[in-house]
């Protein structure tokens, strides 16, 4: 199978667990078969290759989910970068061609299109196949995955089909309504549409030089943000008379919000947390390394991380978004390809940050010119190049760096390190980028 996993998401609905670059995808909450947590995209990746363990999977992502994508998926996976948020016809439109001219696949092989973050089990991604060899079949142009509705859903749209055959021919799309005019649509045999399809990959790449003028990969990304903001949906699907759906009556989840989150909660506590007797229905997700006590409530949900701490009621906590979208701060975690950041403390002239790298990986090799650094190893052990001079580093080195040198850290097993930065501009921005002597190896 050919797939393109969409990865998007503002972080917004989760927070405090999620942020501008750690969008909902990332979280690790849901324990894995070894016991460690796992977050949605590991679960659907992992869920991928138990049921085609050759499959071709690529995420069509923004840049600053790059980083995360191979802390958590390794950097085998394929990654197709949009420059900018330009919907999903776009996105789609620049996947397709990354498939064709950088991976190499067949303008006639198949694809499957889907998000990257549903709550599902192995039937959904054997659904995947038959979509796949449905599209293949060339019995139509595009081949949706329509979903068994299991109450009238205020919040998705509706796939009306022609008949119960499966598959059926689309009759028409209907946009998210109120809950009456769904159980309408529910009484007619409509699917919930899920945002699940397939193609033959020559039929995007046509649709992009119909639609966009566009169809080459270096062409759509060189133009990417002179592309039109447009869904898949609006601009091909509701148009495309050659269309069909297949049902799904399968467990399926569009974890969108903490209440659909907390049903899917394998514990009713993740991290320290202590939940007395007379708490009901509560959910707790802690990333501090500090206890959290619950008593007395109940159907709630409590979530705290670096960047805050949320205590809502399960239906209150849908509405979070415009709250968070007056929040203003620095982000304080983020995953990395090396490892990740926690910020510790920030203030007006300075920051102390906690660094967590992985073994084998490193820094970029950079500079800053308006504040210096210092560095002290709590664990772990690897080298420091400081103006290409190398520094032993072990739990207790502390390290100086002023202004304008060049420096990196190459961790030799994971390591952590306190940085505290001191300075009048401390910016993200405030980084020069240098290569690095060969025998180092490649930034990881």
């Amino acid at each position: 199978m050919n797939i393109i996993l969409l990865s998007g998401g503002s972080g917004k609905r989760l927070w405090p667990l999620s942020n501008e670059i750690r969008s909902k995808q990332f979280i690790k909450m849901f324990r894995g078969e070894n016991g460690e947590y796992t977050s949605m995209v590991q679960r659907v990746y992992g869920q991928i290759r138990a049921v085609d363990p050759d499959a071709v999977v690529t995420v069509a992502t923004s840049r600053s989910q790059v980083s995360a994508l191979h802390n958590q998926l390794g950097t085998d996976i394929g990654i197709s970068v949009e420059p900018c948020r330009r919907d999903t016809f776009p996105a789609i439109a620049l996947a397709a061609a990354y498939l064709k001219d950088v991976k190499g696949v067949s303008p006639e092989d198949p694809v499957v299109v889907c998000p990257v973050d549903p709550y599902v089990d192995r039937d959904y991604f054997e659904m995947l196949k038959s979509l796949s060899r449905q599209a293949a079949s060339g019995a139509a142009n595009l081949v949706l995955m329509g979903i068994e509705p299991t109450y009238p859903s205020e919040k998705y749209g509706y796939i009306l089909p022609t008949g119960k055959t499966d598959p059926s021919t689309v009759s028409a799309f209907r946009e998210k309504p109120d809950a009456e005019t769904a159980r309408g649509y529910i009484a007619r045999g409509a699917l919930w549409n899920g945002g699940v399809f397939a193609f033959r990959l020559r039929y995007v790449l046509d649709k992009a030089e119909e639609l966009l003028g566009l169809s080459g990969y270096d062409e759509l990304l060189s133009r990417y943000e002179t592309l039109p903001k447009v869904s898949f949906d609006y601009a091909v699907a509701e148009k495309e008379p050659h269309i069909q759906v297949m049902r799904f009556a399968g467990a399926w989840k569009d974890i969108g919000t903490w209440n659909t989150l907390a049903e899917t909660m394998e514990e009713k506590a993740v991290g320290k947390a202590v939940l007395h007797e007379s708490c009901e229905n509560v959910h707790v997700i802690n990333e501090l390394g500090v206890p959290v006590v619950v008593m007395g409530l109940r159907d709630a949900v409590v979530a705290a991380s670096p960047e805050g701490v949320l205590v809502s009621s399960l239906d209150q906590s849908s509405y979070i978004k415009p709250i968070v979208d007056h929040i203003d701060q620095q982000i304080r975690f983020a995953e990395k390809s090396w490892g990740n950041f926690t910020v510790l403390d920030a203030a007006p002239d300075s920051m102390t940050i906690k660094v967590d790298l992985l073994p084998g990986h490193r820094l970029h090799y950079h500079s800053h010119a308006h504040r210096d650094e210092t560095w002290t190893v709590v664990s772990g052990e690897g080298i420091a190049v400081v103006d290409d001079a190398e520094v032993s580093m072990k739990p207790g080195t502390m390290l100086r760096l002023p202004a304008g040198c060049r420096h990196t850290v190459i961790a030799h097993t994971a390591m952590t390190i306190i940085e505290v930065q001191v300075g009048q501009d401390i910016s993200a921005h405030d980084k020069t980028k240098y290569s690095l002597k060969d025998r180092y190896g490649e930034h990881k």
